[in-house]
C-alpha cells in the first residue's frame, strides 16, 4: 500500500476534549473521527486494526467450537418484557418506536434474542450443547460518553451464548471459553490479567473479567504475585485478621469533637491513627435501617454489602431519616447506645478492634476507647464489607495482594437459568422430562481492545503497537521519492517483494521531508521502518529501525527483505 493512495488524515494536535492518551493518539493518527457524542467513524487505518482484532477473536472462537451468526441490532420490546429487563435495564437502553407505534430498542446486548432462537429450534438434549457467537455493533446510551472508543455509545462487541443440559456441562464450556479468551489476548500481544468478578446487571453466578493492564484503567484489580489469585477489587475477599482482639486498656470516654464529622478530622484532632477509628454508615432498604461499621481507613464495598441478606437494593439513608431513627445528625453516629430497631453489621476488621473511636450519637461528641463486650454488645453480624487494600493477605494464603489498574476488555458469565426460565427456553432430557436450559454468556469489547492496546503501548512520539495488531508491519520511508529515480526504483521493488511474501508494507511515497515522514510513521506505530535515500543507496545499504528503539541498523539492500522476514518471525 502506498500512502498517496491511502487515507491517513494525521493531526499535529489532538482536539481539546480528548483526555486519555488512546483518544488523543487515535484522533491524531487518523484511526477514528468523531461524528457526535460517543459516536466515531472508523477510518481506513483504524478499521484495518479493528479487523485484525476481529480476526483473532473469530479464529479462536471457531477453534473453541462456537458457531458464528449475526443477530439484528434492533430488538422488539416484547422479548425484553418477557425476560423482565425492559423496565430495569436503565437509561442506557435506547428505546425507539416504529411507524406503527410498536416499541423496540437498539440492542445493548443479545441474551433475549439468542434465547428466543434456542427455544424455537432446540427441542431435545441431543441438540445440546450449543454455542453461538457474533461480532456486531452494540449501542448503550452512556450518560457521559468519554475517552473516545474506550467508553463510547456505539461499539463493536463479540458476544457468545451457550446452551446446556446441566450445570456441569455449562462449567465445562465456561472453562473452554476462559481458555479461548486467554489465547485471544495472548495472540494479540497484550499484558493482561483474568480476575474473578461480579456478574452485575447481566446476572447469573460465576463470572470472570479480562483486563489489559494500564495505569489509566478505570478498574482496580487485586492479584497476588506469588500465586494465580486475581479478582476485581469489588469482589476480592478481605480475610479476617489473624491476630486476636487485644484486651481493653482504658475506660470509654465521651470526648468533645466540635465540628469534626469525619474519621480523618476526629483522629487528627485526637492525635490517633486513622485505623483506630470506626466509620458508621446508615443504609436503608425499604423501611429498614442498617448501620454498617467499617474501619476508618477502609472503604465500604457496596457490591459486597448488597449481597448481605436483607440489604439487597439498599440506598444511603437521608439526613432526616438518620435524625429521626437515631436522634443525631450525620457525622456523629455510632454503634454505642443505638436503638434496637437499627440492624448493625460490622466488617471483619472492625470486629477485631479494641479501644477504638466512634460517634457518640450526639452532635459534636465521639466516644474514645470503645470496646466490644464491655461498652456495647459483640457484633451480632460480621461480614466482609470493605474494599481490599494493597498489602492485605491473599485469600489463597500464598502471599500479599497488590493492586493494579486495568481496562476491562472481556467478561464471561455463568448465566444458569436466569433467561431460560423467564422465557421458557426448555428441552426434553433423556428421561423425557422438560427442563430449562443452562446458559453461559461471553463478551469481548473488540473496539475497546484497540484503545486499551494504545493505553498499554505508547511513547511521546505516538503509538507502539503489539506486532499482531499493527496496521502494517513495515513502513518504507523513501527520501526524495518523486525526484530520485534510484530511490523510487528501490522503494517500489522492496514494496512489491515484501507484499509478494505476505508482509504488510506501507510505502511513504509523498516526497515529504524526512522529519515529517518519520513523525507520521512513528505516530501511527508501524513496528519497523526502512529508510531509503540516495546516500545509502550509493553504499548499497538502507536503514532499518524498530519502533521505540533509538538506533537504526544499516542493512545491505540485497539482504533487507530476508532481514525483515527474520525479525518479524
Amino acid at each position: 500500500m502506498r500512502v498517496s493512495q491511502y487515507f491517513i488524515p494525521t493531526l499535529r494536535e489532538a482536539p481539546s476534549e480528548a483526555e486519555l492518551v488512546s483518544h488523543k493518539l487515535m484522533l491524531r493518527a487518523g484511526l477514528i473521527k468523531k461524528l457526535g457524542s460517543g459516536l466515531y467513524s472508523w477510518l481506513p487505518l483504524g478499521l484495518r486494526i479493528l479487523r485484525k482484532v476481529e480476526q483473532v477473536v473469530r479464529e479462536e472462537m471457531d477453534r473453541s467450537g462456537a458457531v458464528e451468526l449475526l443477530l439484528p441490532a434492533i430488538q422488539p420490546a416484547e422479548l425484553w418484557q418477557e425476560s423482565g429487563r425492559w423496565d430495569v435495564f436503565g437509561p442506557q437502553m435506547l428505546k425507539i418506536r416504529d411507524r406503527h407505534e410498536r416499541d423496540f430498542c437498539f440492542g445493548p446486548t443479545h441474551e433475549e434474542v439468542i434465547t428466543d432462537i434456542a427455544r424455537q429450534d432446540v427441542r431435545s438434549y441431543r441438540q445440546l450443547p450449543l454455542n453461538l457467537y457474533q461480532i456486531q455493533t452494540k449501542f448503550r446510551d452512556e450518560i457521559r460518553p468519554r475517552f473516545g472508543v474506550m467508553r463510547s455509545r456505539e461499539f463493536v462487541m463479540k458476544d457468545a451464548y451457550s446452551f446446556h443440559t446441566d450445570f456441569d456441562d455449562l462449567k465445562r464450556e465456561y472453562q473452554n471459553m476462559y481458555d479461548a479468551y486467554t489465547r485471544v489476548f495472548t495472540r494479540l500481544g497484550l499484558r493482561y490479567r483474568s480476575v474473578a468478578a461480579d456478574p452485575g446487571a447481566i446476572g447469573g453466578t460465576g463470572s470472570h473479567e479480562f483486563h489489559v493492564l494500564a495505569d489509566s484503567g478505570e478498574d482496580a484489580i487485586a492479584f497476588c504475585p506469588d500465586s494465580d489469585y486475581a479478582a476485581n477489587i469489588e469482589l476480592a475477599e478481605a480475610i479476617a485478621p489473624e491476630q486476636a482482639r487485644k484486651q481493653p486498656s482504658a475506660k470509654m470516654e465521651k470526648t468533645p469533637t466540635p465540628g469534626k464529622t469525619t474519621c480523618e478530622q476526629v483522629t487528627k484532632m485526637l492525635g490517633l491513627p486513622l485505623s483506630q477509628s470506626v466509620k458508621a454508615l446508615a443504609l436503608m432498604n425499604e423501611d429498614d435501617m442498617f448501620m454498617l461499621l467499617v474501619r476508618g481507613d477502609h472503604h465500604l464495598n457496596e457490591i459486597k454489602a448488597s449481597k448481605i441478606p436483607g440489604l439487597g437494593a439498599f440506598r444511603f439513608a437521608t439526613d432526616s431519616e438518620i435524625e429521626t431513627r437515631i436522634g443525631c445528625r450525620p457525622g456523629y453516629i455510632g454503634p454505642v447506645g443505638l436503638p434496637a430497631n437499627v440492624r448493625v453489621i460490622a466488617d471483619r476488621s472492625v470486629a477485631s478492634m479494641s479501644d477504638f473511636v466512634c460517634g457518640a450519637n450526639e452532635a459534636d461528641y465521639h466516644y474514645t476507647n470503645v470496646n466490644f463486650g464491655r461498652d456495647l454488645d459483640e457484633p451480632a453480624e460480621i461480614a466482609d464489607i470493605r474494599n481490599i487494600v494493597a498489602g492485605d493477605p491473599s485469600p489463597d494464603g500464598k502471599g500479599i495482594l497488590e493492586i493494579r489498574r486495568g481496562i476491562e476488555v472481556g467478561h464471561i458469565f455463568q448465566l444458569r437459568t436466569k433467561y431460560s426460565e423467564a422465557m421458557k427456553c426448555t428441552f426434553l432430557d433423556d428421561a423425557g422430562k422438560t427442563r430449562a436450559m443452562e446458559m453461559g454468556c461471553y463478551g469481548i469489547g473488540v473496539s475497546r481492545i484497540v484503545a486499551a492496546a494504545i493505553e498499554q503501548g505508547h511513547d511521546d512520539k505516538g503509538i507502539v503497537w503489539p506486532l499482531p495488531m499493527a496496521p502494517f508491519k513495515v513502513a518504507i520511508a523513501a527520501i526524495g521519492y518523486p525526484r530520485s529515480e534510484p530511490v523510487r526504483d528501490a522503494a517500489n521493488a522492496m514494496h512489491d517483494e515484501l507484499s509478494d511474501i505476505g508482509i504488510e508494507v506501507l510505502l511513504d511515497d509523498r516526497g515529504e521531508r524526512p522529519g515529517v515522514m518519520f513523525a507520521d510513521l512513528e505516530l501511527i506505530g508501524i513496528p519497523y521502518r526502512v529508510t531509503i535515500g540516495d546516500r545509502g543507496l550509493k553504499e548499497g545499504t538502507v536503514e532499518v529501525q524498530a519502533r521505540g528503539e533509538g538506533e537504526a541498523t544499516k542493512v545491505d539492500l540485497q539482504n533487507v527483505v530476508s532481514h525483515l522476514k527474520s525479525v518479524l518471525a
